[in-house]
């Protein structure tokens, strides 16, 4: 069983690539034939503009551009699909969210049907997805965000290709040493991926 854990974050010292490489350790020493891939899209330069050829492929007029194959590749081979991110505005990353727009193609995730209806291409593969955040939950329990987040991540991007949503942890700070326990809820959530598969 193979898992793409996909970060976006600048800086390779945070706490984002701390949880991913934490869940990508603990999801591997669970059981000897669990893999795992980290793949860093921002020292990958992925380039997360959706352009003329993206288009093209959403129109079904062309195949998708080359760096999106690979990356369709890429989660063809993963059974599971976990996205770290830090929480920007309320949702994912521009680089993420760019690479959801490219990635997550018409034709690969989904495919519009000519009775109108969809067909979701993705049951296959679950999906982790681990926010860490920088107000409380006190703050995000007022305003709905966690509830926002869940619509338009969860539902209206996974639910939308088939994917099933295995777990969606939203990590924020609270008293203490709030990272230490980040790191252990990773490490938690890294040998949980496939526990009802074991």
């Amino acid at each position: 069983m193979h898992t793409l854990i996909v970060t976006a974050h600048p800086d390779p010292g945070s706490l984002t690539h701390a949880i991913a490489q934490t869940i990508a350790e603990s999801l591997t020493a669970s059981t000897p034939q669990y893999t795992a891939e980290l793949a860093d899209l921002t020292a990958e330069g992925f380039d997360p503009r959706f352009n003329l050829a993206d288009h093209q492929l959403f129109l079904k007029q062309s195949p998708p551009p080359a760096d999106v194959a690979a990356e369709q590749r890429r989660l063809d081979r993963a059974d599971a699909l976990v996205l770290v991110y830090p929480i920007y505005w309320w949702s994912f990353p521009a680089l993420l969210k760019g690479w959801i727009d490219r990635v997550f193609a018409q034709g690969w995730a989904y495919q519009d049907n000519n009775d109108g209806k969809v067909t979701k291409k993705l049951q296959r593969l679950q999906v982790h997805l681990v926010a860490i955040g920088g107000a409380d939950q006190g703050t995000y329990q007022r305003h709905g965000y966690g509830a926002a987040m869940n619509t338009q991540i969860d539902h209206g991007i996974f639910d939308y290709c088939g994917a099933p949503v295995r777990s969606s942890t939203v990590l924020l700070p609270s008293e203490g040493d709030y990272a230490r326990a980040h790191l252990e809820t990773a490490q938690a959530i890294g040998a949980s991926i496939f526990a009802s598969q074991s």
